[in-house]
């Protein structure tokens, strides 16, 4: 017996009470903005992805507009860029990554094609799969990159991971931050002006405006204050107090000083931007030209076996999008593939069903020791996040997902 769709059901986030899905891909209304890791930094009018009226997404509207770019002029810009910041020695550009398809294809393509000597920088796991580890030096020897292997303060890492599933779960944040941040604070320390990052995230559903600039937006890698920024909820000076941290402890995970940035006028920009961004294409790229080797078993979660394959948290990462966002890997990876041709929706629809609440559970015991929690404890953060609006009981007290792209949830 289906539950009234009348019924109005508390939400979380600020998220639209009425769940929609896209008559084009197989994402729904409720996905958030990939700037909203930065929230403290970067203020947004809109942090959820913006349907039109015809129930069509931001990011496939993108989509479209991505086929009607003169490619040709990009790759002229990208050219001129590229003689700008070209150096008689040293390096050219710093690269960030972590040798995975995406990376992999933005260093090798920059230093074969267009002459430049990237200095790659590679932001570390919380824990390494043997896959990650692989590709990662096989990017370095096969590829032929000089690399900076940055492992930030294991114990401050821990601590920030664990704060950011209990507080936001989202224990990819500390990650997800250092990533962004660490590419420009080498460029800084080594005096390299130029960053390249591979797409822009805002092509996946962040206002489509936001892909209109070449570059990052600055507020994600300086401010002119930094005292008061949160990480894992909590205010850095507050983490300090608790667990006798130095300020100095929290260098990889700030934002560079604006001054600095403007001082060594460095710019970060977007490969994405210039060259046509295919995720399936950038793998085929560096299985051919450094090496690059897809798991030997599908991802839990998903059906790729070739995406974000490096970390044994970032089963963890997904898992938690699905329980606040209803969102979990195999949508994310199914709507990309539908836009770019690869699948159809209703092949992407019924790969969500299948594998889209797969819990993780081959790396489960390993994330609990990371962050020093117990089972019991991890199922009680994770339900304390489900919105009502996107989580209900049945009969037999299993929870369920009120609506689903295919239209069998609890509510549909």
């Amino acid at each position: 017996m289906k539950i009234s769709k009348t019924k109005k059901y508390k939400t979380f986030y600020g998220l639209p009470h009425n769940v929609e899905f896209c008559s084009k891909c197989v994402i729904s209304n409720q996905r958030p903005s990939s700037s909203i890791e930065f929230k403290n930094v970067i203020k947004e009018k809109k942090n959820i992805i913006q349907f039109d009226e015809s129930k069509i997404c931001s990011a496939c509207k993108y989509n479209e507009i991505k086929k009607k770019i003169d490619w040709k002029l990009r790759e002229t810009k990208l050219k001129k860029l590229v003689s700008r910041f070209k150096r008689k020695s040293g390096y050219d550009c710093v690269v960030p990554g972590s040798g995975g398809k995406d990376s992999a294809y933005t260093a090798h393509i920059l230093k074969y094609k267009y002459g430049l000597n990237p200095l790659t920088v590679t932001w570390s796991p919380h824990l390494y799969t043997d896959i990650g580890w692989k590709n990662f030096q096989s990017w370095i020897h096969s590829g032929g990159f000089d690399n900076i292997l940055f492992t930030p303060n294991g114990k401050l890492h821990r601590i920030l991971t664990k704060l950011s599933f209990e507080n936001l779960l989202h224990p990819f944040q500390p990650f997800i931050v250092g990533q962004r941040i660490i590419g420009p604070l080498i460029a800084a320390k080594f005096d390299i002006p130029l960053v390249f990052y591979g797409e822009n995230q805002a092509e996946y559903g962040n206002n489509i405006k936001e892909n209109r600039s070449e570059k990052m937006k600055k507020e994600f890698f300086s401010v002119k204050n930094s005292k008061d920024i949160f990480l894992g909820g909590v205010q850095i000076k507050n983490i300090i107090k608790k667990y006798n941290f130095n300020i100095k402890d929290f260098e990889p995970y700030l934002p560079l000083d604006d001054r600095i940035i403007k001082k060594k006028k460095i710019e970060v920009h977007y490969l994405g931007y210039y060259l046509k961004w295919d995720p399936q294409e950038c793998y085929y790229y560096a299985v051919e030209n450094t090496n690059f080797q897809a798991n030997n078993e599908r991802t839990e979660g998903t059906y790729s076996k070739y995406s974000s394959i490096d970390d044994k948290i970032d089963m963890f990462h997904y898992f938690t999008t699905l329980i606040k966002f209803g969102i979990g890997r195999a949508t994310y990876d199914a709507a990309q593939e539908i836009r770019n041709e690869k699948i159809t929706r209703e092949e992407g629809a019924k790969l969500v069903d299948l594998y889209d609440e797969e819990f993780p559970k081959k790396y489960f015991k390993d994330f609990l020791k990371y962050v020093s929690i117990d089972e019991k404890r991890f199922f009680q953060i994770i339900d304390k996040f489900r919105s009502p609006h996107i989580w209900g009981k049945d009969n037999s007290r299993t929870w369920k997902l009120r609506h689903t792209v295919s239209k069998d949830g609890l509510n549909d």
